[in-house]
């Protein structure tokens, strides 16, 4: 199954998460098929906290792949924020 999630990057501390579209299968951080958007938690000042290609979403839940919670929480705020 094919999902939509977030994988961990950044260092101890300082939380950056992808957005990426991944084989259920696969490890969190291991292989992904496409990159869709970032979160950054701890962004502060004029640092953008959240970017999310809404068209590659569509297109991905469009030909069967599901959200996390976590993602499809992000999602519909970047929408919210988009209008």
């Amino acid at each position: 199954m094919v999902v939509i999630r977030l994988a961990r990057g950044g260092s101890k501390k300082r939380p950056f998460y992808n957005i990426v579209v991944a084989n259920s299968r696969q490890r969190r951080d291991g292989r992904f098929i496409e990159k869709v958007g970032f979160y950054n938690p701890v962004a502060s000042g004029a640092a953008e906290s959240l970017r999310v290609a809404i068209d590659r979403v569509s297109y991905w839940v469009g030909v069967g792949a599901q959200l996390s919670p976590t993602v499809e929480r992000l999602v519909t705020e970047a929408k919210k924020a988009a209008v």
